[in-house]
């Protein structure tokens, strides 16, 4: 299991993480890259086409893309995407794309399906009954939905 830490770099090296994963208005990713060094992982936040385009020519080992639903954990949020903004950016990079924004259990199996290599959540864990469940749920669910045989 990967470990990576959301805005800072200097909290990602300080714990060891495996990366650190930057916003739009975050560290630029050339200077993320020299304060981590070339073996820790940098994913980068996109929000629409354009965003995808300049992100994949700085070399960004993943891309969060959305919000593809209304997220729960943010007012002041991107327009949301849809299943079919991913579908569309999913075409632009073979890089790994992992949906962001109001992704919840019940949308696993369309966002796989539409081309995301994996989900990042807030609100379906933080708000859920017992946290533990949930996360083995989207963990069972992703499995189930992105293995071969299904």
């Amino acid at each position: 299991m990967l470990f990576i830490v959301n805005d800072r770099c200097d909290l990602a090296l300080a714990v060891d993480a495996d990366g650190v994963h930057l916003g739009q208005g975050d560290l630029p990713f050339q200077l993320a890259r020299k304060v981590m060094g070339p073996n820790k992982l940098i994913g980068l936040s996109t929000h629409n086409a354009e965003q995808v385009a300049a992100a994949v020519t700085v070399g960004p080992d993943y891309l969060g893309f959305g919000p593809v639903f209304t997220p729960g954990s943010k007012l002041d949020h991107d327009p949301v995407v849809g299943i079919e903004g991913l579908r569309a950016v999913r075409r632009l990079t073979a890089l790994p794309i992992f949906a962001i924004g109001g992704i919840g259990l019940n949308h696993i199996e369309e966002v796989v399906r539409a081309g995301a290599n994996g989900v990042a959540v807030i609100s379906a864990v933080m708000k859920a009954p017992d946290i533990q469940h949930t996360v083995s749920d989207f963990v069972s669910r992703f499995s189930a939905t992105a293995s071969p045989a299904s």
